[in-house]
């Protein structure tokens, strides 16, 4: 399980079609967070797809990816040095600081607007109706694996503030009108849905 919190950003260094390999630069960003020790085996989010380590040497990793997954998912939309977001599992004891993140991509949006609001940027996404059923102003959702609050929701529609530190240590400060993100709504939603579903029948 993932909170939404993002501790590193990673450079895309190599892609094929089963397989990515990822550095994590040591800059600004990661300043705060030394390189995390990566144990094959492991999982890590990669904008916010649940992936599993299968090779790390010293500030870099592979994950392999199967066809589902770039079919599923906004990787497929990225290219080689390519910025990622990236957070290893939840620990036992930990602060639990974001919302409930699986690492469950459930589809993706694309950016039709992005304004400035101050020293933010107010962001907007068409998606369509299977995502925006489970969303609700003031709840969470997650943005390549960014935990974020929703800020308004209509038909196809869904809009999110992004505060400077998110900008300053996310890729958020790269999306562009037509960027692809991968999206994950609130798992508790989906849950009250099916729940509410079955007591109907």
């Amino acid at each position: 399980m993932f909170t939404g919190i993002i501790t590193h950003r990673g450079i895309i260094i190599s892609r094929t079609s089963t397989f990515l390999i990822f550095s994590i630069p040591s800059n600004r960003s990661n300043s705060s967070n030394p390189s995390p020790k990566l144990k094959k085996g492991s999982s890590i989010a990669v904008n916010g797809v649940c992936l599993t380590i299968t090779d790390s040497q010293e500030n870099t990793f592979h994950v392999d990816v199967m066809d589902e997954t770039w079919k599923k998912t906004a990787l497929e939309t990225l290219d080689k040095d390519s910025l990622v977001n990236l957070e290893l599992p939840m620990q036992i004891g930990s602060r639990f600081e974001g919302h409930i993140v699986q690492g469950h991509v459930d589809g993706v949006a694309h950016v039709i607007s992005i304004k400035k609001e101050g020293n933010s940027r107010f962001i907007t996404f068409k998606s369509d109706k299977k995502l925006t059923r489970f969303m609700v102003p003031k709840g969470s959702v997650a943005v390549d694996g960014i935990s974020l609050t929703l800020i308004s929701v209509k038909d196809v529609t869904f809009s999110v503030g992004i505060i400077p530190y998110t900008l300053s240590h996310t890729n958020m400060a790269h999306v562009k009108v037509g960027t692809y993100c991968n999206i994950e709504v609130d798992i508790i939603a989906k849950y009250i849905e099916k729940l509410l579903r079955a007591r109907s029948r």
